[in-house]
């Protein structure tokens, strides 16, 4: 049994040659994203195992890839929205994915996030740049355990986010489309709206999907309380960036914490000339009230060495069974 692993980076490579050792089962290491251009470096192999940013192209991608004889797609993640299922389907391949490889850490990012805004951190270094160190009225800040919480989408992430809220006195409530019996000692579950219109920190953990694309736009924000903090762990095209943008330059919310961005694909995991940057990011990078980072919330040891164990051992037991 042979399996390639693509977008591999250093951290991950001690976690991979130890699966291939105890398993006795050769790991191809490449650390380019899949796609169409490097599939073929995957012959002899019985699947991928893979992470995003992948593109994996149209139809003609995954026909080539059942004739390769390739049979499991192995996502290192929790998200698949980059796989066409359908396609997948149609041509007997395998799909996995790992969707608790630790909701911990993404759990702390959001948290580490809004606490930073809350106590405006960004504002403080753009006026010490300036030097002002003068008490701020419009800079004072609130406590958390005086603050209602928000949360769209309580699956590991969000129970986990839940729990750390929770923990630090502040009322949580969750809007899901399903009722946790395991999280009712930390949430109160209410409607989208109530969530979108109360919290005073709203934070995003629903999968991308057709129906949650864009649902955080104009009319969402402008519900929003002024003083409101969003945050994005999960996908950026839940939120419409250009809504996004015009709603902090208008002082519609607070501030946003972003881990994911819409168009992110283009840049992060890479190295980019600063000009070449796409134009939205430069404008919600300048922004003191915003905290943006590439896409980094699961990137401890503890959650990369399950992504690459849990995502290997989806692709050997099947091809073992």
């Amino acid at each position: 049994m042979k399996i390639a692993a693509y977008s591999v980076v250093p951290a991950e490579k001690p976690y991979f040659e130890q699966w291939s050792k105890d398993h006795h089962v050769e790991v191809k290491l490449i650390s380019a994203p899949l796609s169409s251009a490097n599939l073929a470096e995957a012959a002899d192999c019985v699947g991928v195992s893979v992470q995003q940013p992948s593109t994996l192209g149209g139809a003609d991608f995954y026909q080539q890839f059942t004739q390769m004889g390739l049979k499991y797609i192995g996502v290192r993640s929790a998200g698949i929205d980059f796989v066409n299922l359908a396609e997948c389907q149609k041509h007997g391949i395998k799909v996995t994915n790992v969707p608790a490889y630790s909701p911990r850490a993404i759990a702390e990012m959001g948290l580490t996030q809004a606490l930073a805004l809350l106590r405006k951190l960004g504002e403080y270094r753009t006026e010490m740049a300036q030097g002002k160190f003068s008490l701020n009225p419009h800079l004072i800040s609130n406590e958390i355990y005086n603050l209602t919480v928000g949360l769209i989408g309580l699956g590991h992430i969000g129970g986990e986010t839940a729990r750390l809220y929770r923990a630090l006195g502040a009322k949580v409530i969750a809007y899901n489309r399903s009722h946790k019996v395991e999280y009712e000692s930390v949430v109160e579950y209410t409607d989208f709206d109530s969530v979108i219109t109360q919290s005073d920190i709203i934070s995003l953990h629903t999968p991308l999907t057709s129906a949650t694309e864009g649902m955080i736009g104009a009319p969402e924000l402008h519900k929003m309380k002024d003083n409101a903090i969003l945050i994005n762990m999960s996908r950026g095209r839940l939120v419409d960036t250009a809504a996004l943008i015009a709603a902090l330059e208008s002082h519609q919310i607070a501030g946003a914490g972003l881990d994911t961005l819409a168009n992110e694909a283009a840049f992060f995991r890479k190295d980019v000339p600063v000009d070449q940057l796409p134009a939205d990011y430069r404008t919600l990078a300048a922004m003191p009230n915003v905290i943006i980072t590439p896409h980094v919330a699961f990137y401890t040891t503890t959650a990369i060495k399950n992504m690459v164990n849990i995502g290997l051992d989806n692709i050997y037991q099947q091809e073992k069974n």
